[in-house]
This record gives C-alpha cells, structure tokens and sequence, in this order.
C-alpha cells in the first residue's frame, strides 16, 4: 500500500516539473541562418496586372449619347446591375458613369438588391412589353 502511494507521489511531482517547463524556450544561433527562400520583388499576379493596366490605359470619357446606347443594351440584359459590372461593360470612368446614371437610373440602398442599379420606371422598355403581353 506504501509502495503505491509514493509511485503516486513520483508520478505527481513529475507531472508538476512538466507543467512547470516553459513551453517555447529561446535559443542563440551562433551564425546567421541562411535558408534557399528568397523575397519576390514583385509577383506575377502583379505583373500581369499591370500589363493589363498598361493595355487598357486611362479610361476617356466617351460621348454621353454612347454611353448611353451602352448601359441600355447592358440593362435589357438584366435589371439589376452592380456599378462595377457597369465599368467593366462601359469601360467609362466611375464618376462619370454615376453622373450619367443618376439621371436614367436608380440606385438601390436596401432589399434584395442592395448596392446596385435600376433604370428608371420612365426608360424601362421590360415592362411595358409586360403590360402589352396581359
């Protein structure tokens, strides 16, 4: 009975000295560590990125009329377009686009289609073929 109980205590005690070890300990190198990885200066996704912005170049401001002629194709498309999809399918800057789709559009802060924009009920052709269908 003796004999178990101090297996018992020798099992504690050594227990306790490992919880009592520091978990990371710090180690001096006595020369510098040099591994094969060297640093990318500049990755190819980057790279390719900027080819991509040297072949697009500025985006010029079209006639508005043009613009216009575009976003109303784009919009029998669909209904409901993100700005950034409408820069892609323009290829006009952002501000300009806004300030051509304030006046045909509406931009939608909440609901279903949060962050996107709508024509007018004035300029959509859908649903006036809608009403002619019933």
């Amino acid at each position: 009975m003796v004999c178990h109980a101090v297996i018992i205590m020798v099992f504690n005690r050594l227990q306790l000295e490992e919880l009592a070890k520091p978990v990371r300990l710090s180690q001096q190198l006595e020369k510098a560590v040099t591994s094969n990885y060297k640093p990318v200066a500049n990755h190819t996704y980057n790279l390719e990125y900027d080819r991509k912005k040297k072949e697009e170049g500025k985006r010029a401001r079209l006639d508005k009329q043009q613009v216009l002629d575009m976003l109303f194709s784009a919009f029998e498309k669909h209904q409901f377009y993100n700005i950034k999809d409408l820069v892609d399918i323009t290829k006009q800057p952002v501000t300009y686009l806004k300030e051509i789709l304030r006046d045909i559009g509406v931009y939608n802060v909440k609901g279903t289609h949060k962050n996107t924009w709508e024509l007018k009920p004035e300029y959509r052709h859908y649903q006036d073929d809608e009403k002619t269908d019933e």
